[in-house]
């Protein structure tokens, strides 16, 4: 028998990218929230993304506790506040060093 190949890492493990923020989709809706927060309706505008699609990100980003989801039934209509969380703040500056550090090794 030859020799096995070397295994190689898996990329995130090397960058230490959080795979949570580096889907496209849900780092546009971080990049909007770090600004401020915004409704339902202003970040489906300013994304471009469907209502479902905007939805299935937001449960995750929520889920990891990096955005906090707040409806407001006493106004009519409905409104969704969203916002970014202490820890969402803190996981995307850590991913921008881990972007900058990356790009930093790749031209090195």
């Amino acid at each position: 028998m030859g020799k096995e190949a070397p295994r190689r890492p898996e990329p995130d493990r090397i960058l230490g990218v959080d795979r949570l923020i580096h889907e496209p989709a849900r780092l546009l809706i971080l990049a909007h929230l770090a600004s401020g927060e915004a409704d339902f309706t202003t970040l489906l505008k300013s994304t471009g993304l469907t209502r479902g699609n905007l939805a299935a990100h937001l449960a995750k980003l929520s889920e990891a506790k990096y955005v906090a989801v707040e409806k407001r039934a006493a106004e009519e209509p409905l409104r969704t506040r969203l916002a970014l969380t202490r820890a969402g703040r803190s996981a995307l500056k850590t991913y921008r060093k881990s972007m900058r550090k990356a790009l930093k090794e790749i031209r090195g």
